[in-house]
Parts: C-alpha cells; structure tokens; sequence
C-alpha cells in the first residue's frame, strides 16, 4: 500500500494531492465526459501519472480542443489518451461505442462514468426519456454493462453522483414525469439518485469477481454543468445556503477549484482501498455518512440520503432501467 493510500485528504485535496507518488503505469481507464470540466481533469490527472486514457465524448471537435494540456501531460508522464464519440442521450450512439470498445478487447482497470447535464429544460432523449435520467443514468447503464466484460478482477467502477440526490429520490412510477409536474432540479436529484443505486447495484453483481463499485460528489465546482441554469438562479442558490448555514452558525459554502473537484473521483478510483468504497457514496475523498431521508441540513452538509444506497431499492432501479432499455444484464 502506497503512503498515499493511508493519508487522510479533505474537501481542498487536488487531483495531484491525491496522486503524489502513484504510479498508473500499465492501467487502462475509460472517462466519460471529457469536453470541459471534471471530465478533462480527471483524465488529465490519470494520463500525467501514467494511465492510458480512453476520454468519451459526445462532440469529438471540442473534446480534441479541450484535452490539449492531456495529451502533452500524459506524453510527459508516460501515459496515453485517445477519444471516443457517446453520446449518451442517444442509446444508438452509446451501443456503438460499447461495441467499439468491445471489438477492440483491451481491458480496464477503471471507467469512471463522469458525463451528465444539470437542470435542463424538460425534453427528451432520442430514445424518448426524460433527459437528465436517460443521459446521466439510462447512458451510463447501458454502456457500463455492455462493457462489463472488459472489467478485469480489481477494477473499479466510479459513478460521478452528486449531493444533489437529496432533491428527489428516483420515481419509478413515473421516471418521465408524465403524471407530475416537471421541476428541473427535481429531475436532476432522481437521476444522481440513480447514479448512486446504479452503482450499488453494479457492486453487489461483480464484488465476488473482485470488481467493485462507489458513487462520488465531486463539490460545487464552477464548469459547463451550468449552461442550463437561468442568470442569476445560482447566485441565488449559493446566498440561499449562506443564509442557512450562517443561521446554523456553519462556515458559508465554498466553491471547489476543477482539480479538487475531481480529486474524488481520482481517490475512489485508484487510491481508496477498495473494500473501503465498494458499495458507497464518497465526497471530499472519504465515505460519506448515511443520513435519513427526512434528516434537515441543506446540500453542503454532506452525507447520503438512505434511499439512495439502500440496495432492494437499487436492484429495482436496475430491473426499471432494464425494462427501459430493452435489455437485460446478467
């Protein structure tokens, strides 16, 4: 076990905190979302430390633009990096890069499934879903276990999630909101709901062949994820939390620099025991608490809500997705 694998890192840990020392040399790893943000760090960290990085992205011309600093990082630490088209809106697209990957026959030693969208207007994906469900949750499903026999025994599976799951539990009643209301943020809250279940889920199927899986909150990081956001609801979002957190005589809430935001997907991948996040939520690069559903205490407080790690929950999110997509998982 390196040094690193045993220190404590907090909510201010970088991407280089967390991989000072390591060597990824002969790891192979698939991100998703690798145009802007979390996405292009994480594989720049992964690549300057030696990883060979597969970077999926649904707009091939702005990734190449944006994984510049990657590739020169991962010539410089001996890594490598490539692109994939997925969109994951379109399970068309998502099948096709499965297969892709899969002709190729490489395997991974970690696929941390990044790509999302935040808050959007209601719409649909091409295969008729609500969009943040069937982009962030439906897209990764069904890439993730096509792929699943590339997995190879000690790899990991890391779900980006985020503390805003306690908006919404999922709806299986009702995924595309055809009998309720549509709110855009209550959409976003199911879909991070089911990144977590998904990757409980995932755990308890393959743990035995020495595959786990962990959800992560990288933080409130200032990145594209925001596009969707009408001006000035953000600003009156982060006031909102600083009011109640100076109310609670709590520190007002902190915006995470990119390098620190994806320093957890980065410790839950490759640093973290892996018994130690196999099944979990983990945030500022350590497991977080599970709080109850009703528990008070806004989004910077930290913790899982208890239904999304609760795993009779995530097995029928699972037979939901599979009825959704027209395929079943083993």
């Amino acid at each position: 076990m390196t040094q690193n694998a045993i220190q404590q890192f907090g909510a201010a840990s970088t991407t280089e905190d967390v991989l000072r020392g390591v060597s990824l040399a002969g790891r192979r790893v698939l991100v998703t979302g690798v145009s802007a943000g979390l996405g292009v760090e994480t594989a720049r960290a992964l690549a300057a430390h030696g990883a060979s990085v597969v970077g999926a992205a649904r707009n091939p011309a702005k990734a190449e633009h944006a994984t510049a600093q990657v590739r020169a990082d991962a010539e410089k630490g001996g890594g490598a990096f490539g692109l994939l088209e997925l969109d994951l809106a379109d399970l068309a697209s998502v099948r096709a890069a499965a297969d892709r990957l899969n002709a190729d026959g490489r395997p991974f030693d970690l696929v941390i499934a990044n790509a999302g969208v935040m808050a959007t207007p209601f719409g649909h994906t091409k295969d008729g879903f609500e969009t943040q469900f069937g982009t962030n949750h439906l897209g990764h499903f069904v890439l993730v276990n096509r792929i699943a026999g590339l997995l190879r025994a000690g790899s990991r599976l890391v779900n980006v999630s985020s503390a805003g799951h306690r908006f919404s539990d999922v709806d299986l009643a009702d995924p595309g909101f055809e009998h309720t209301p549509y709110d855009p943020w209550v959409a976003y809250g199911r879909s991070k709901t089911a990144n977590i279940l998904f990757a409980v889920a995932f755990d308890a199927r393959h743990r035995a062949q020495g595959i786990r899986a962990a959800a992560v909150h990288p933080g409130g990081i200032m990145t594209e994820l925001t596009r969707h956001l009408p001006a000035g609801e953000l600003e009156t979002m982060v006031a909102q939390l600083n009011a109640q957190a100076a109310a609670e005589g709590k520190p007002p809430f902190q915006f995470k620099t990119v390098p620190q935001g994806a320093a957890t997907s980065v410790w839950a991948g490759v640093v973290a025991a892996a018994d130690a996040v196999g099944g979990h939520y983990c945030e500022d690069c350590h497991v977080a608490k599970v709080v109850s559903n009703d528990a008070q205490g806004g989004l910077n407080d930290g913790g899982v809500r208890a239904y999304a790690v609760d795993p009779v929950h995530a097995e029928a999110l699972w037979a939901k997705s599979e009825e959704m997509v027209g395929e079943r998982f083993s």
